[in-house]
C-alpha cells in the first residue's frame, strides 16, 4: 500500500507493474491474509495503525480478486482501467502534431510490439498491455537470475523508453499541464 501510493503518484507505469506483482504475491500466498500478514505486513517497520491499513488494503485486493475471478490469473479491473486510461492517452498523443518525440518513440517500439504480439496466444491483447507484459516478464526473468539475450534487452530498453514517456505525459495530463 505504501509503495503503491508512492509509485502511483510518481510513475504510473511502475505502479502498474508493482500492482501486477502484488496480484502474483497474493496468489502465491493462496489469497490467505494470515500468510500475507506473517510474511509481508509484519516485516514492515511501521506503527500498528499503518500495518492495519496495509492489511485492510491487502484484504480489499483479495476480495476484489475473488469477486472478479482473478484468483488464478489475470488482472484486477482497477489495473485494467489504468491500461485503458493509458491507451486513451497514447492514442491522443499519436494524433497530436505537438508530440513528434512520442510518435517517433512509438514507431521505434512498434516492431518489438508486433514481434511480441505475433508470439502471443491472444492476438487481441492491446499494444500497451503487450508492452507491460514484456516488461513484467523481463523483471521476473531478472529476479530468477536467468540469462537475457541482447536482443531482448534492446527490445525492453525501447519499450521502457516509450512507457517512461507515456507515464510522464500521463502525470502532466492528470495535472492539467499537457497540451496535446
Amino acid at each position: 500500500m505504501l509503495i503503491a501510493k508512492q509509485k502511483k503518484n510518481e510513475n504510473i507505469a511502475e505502479y502498474l507493474l508493482y500492482m501486477w506483482q502484488v496480484e502474483d504475491i497474493i496468489r502465491a500466498h493462496k489469497l490467505d491474509i494470515e500468510s500475507i500478514q506473517k510474511n509481508i505486513i509484519d516485516k514492515f517497520e511501521q506503527p500498528d495503525d499503518i500495518k492495519n491499513e496495509i492489511r485492510d488494503w491487502y484484504e480489499g485486493l483479495i476480495e476484489m480478486m475473488k469477486l472478479e475471478s482473478k484468483t488464478e490469473s489475470g488482472h484486477l479491473q482497477i489495473n485494467q482501467n489504468i491500461i485503458i486510461d493509458l491507451t486513451d492517452l497514447h492514442l491522443r498523443l499519436l494524433k497530436s502534431p505537438k508530440e513528434p518525440e512520442y510518435i517517433a518513440s512509438y514507431y521505434k517500439t512498434l516492431p518489438f510490439i508486433v514481434e511480441l504480439r505475433s508470439k502471443s496466444e491472444d492476438k487481441s491483447t492491446p499494444e500497451l498491455e503487450t508492452c507491460f507484459a514484456a516488461l513484467y516478464g523481463f523483471l521476473l526473468l531478472r529476479l530468477q537470475q536467468k540469462e537475457i539475450s541482447g536482443e531482448t534487452q534492446a527490445a525492453i530498453s525501447q519499450i521502457s523508453s516509450l512507457l517512461r514517456m507515456l507515464s510522464n505525459r500521463y502525470h502532466l495530463d492528470k495535472e492539467g499541464k499537457l497540451e496535446i
